[in-house]
């Protein structure tokens, strides 16, 4: 099920982002990801490749905050942000 595109970016809450659950509820929320997004970095791969029609624009604002409060879990949802983009030219993430 392909998603439509949205014509405004994605902000994701820095400042409400502190563990994976919250970093994965304000994504769900925010692109209205499917009802069998697996909520695991193997599956935000699969419904960011394939499911989430282009273009998409995801600002995480404050993204110091998060860094600080989920540790090791934020380097590899941002490292996976990051070759999404490598991998869509219609996807871009900004860490602000």
């Amino acid at each position: 099920m392909r998603i439509k595109p949205s014509t405004t970016p994605c902000r994701l809450p820095g400042r409400e982002i502190r563990s994976l659950a919250e970093f994965y509820d304000a994504i769900s929320l925010k692109l209205s990801l499917p009802p069998h997004f697996g909520r695991n970095l193997d599956a935000l791969w699969d419904v960011l490749t394939t499911d989430v029609k282009g273009p998409v624009k995801i600002i995480w604002e404050e993204s110091a905050v998060s860094r600080k409060a989920m540790g090791p879990d934020y380097n590899r949802v941002s490292a996976l942000l990051a070759d999404v983009q490598k991998e869509r030219n219609d996807f871009q993430v900004i860490f602000r």
